[in-house]
């Protein structure tokens, strides 16, 4: 594994707010000031096709990138974009007793209204 590719899945393992490719890029430049943005790009689509990194696409908002040491599932703010990790147990089982098929992955994100869009939305409209 390149020092690159080692430095962008360290920043992705370390992180806590599910990051954007922009973010991955800052947080890596101040690591090797050289690496360039396609570079980070390139480095995040080999990390999700090895399956070391998971890609959390959502519409109208950057992808954001995810570690994969626990599976889980995400919540996101259909608001503001925010992404919180919910864990799922039970629903390979589930889909494929609804199927019959042997589900090899899935991807769920369950949208919401977090907390703070909530009381954006509750002073609005008093």
């Amino acid at each position: 594994m390149t020092k690159q590719k080692k430095l962008i899945l360290q920043i992705i393992e370390k992180s806590h707010v599910h990051p954007t490719a922009e973010d991955i890029f800052k947080e890596a430049r101040q690591h090797m000031p050289k690496i360039a943005l396609g570079t980070v790009y390139r480095n995040l689509n080999s990390l999700v096709e090895d399956g070391l990194v998971r890609r959390v696409t959502t519409s109208g908002v950057p992808d954001r990138f995810d570690q994969v040491k626990v599976k889980h599932d995400h919540m996101v703010c259909r608001s503001c974009g925010q992404i919180k990790d919910v864990e799922t147990d039970g629903i390979l089982a589930q889909l494929k007793s609804l199927t019959g098929e042997d589900i090899i992955s899935y991807e769920l994100n369950a949208y919401y209204l977090c907390e703070a869009c909530k009381s954006k939305e509750v002073n609005v409209n008093e």
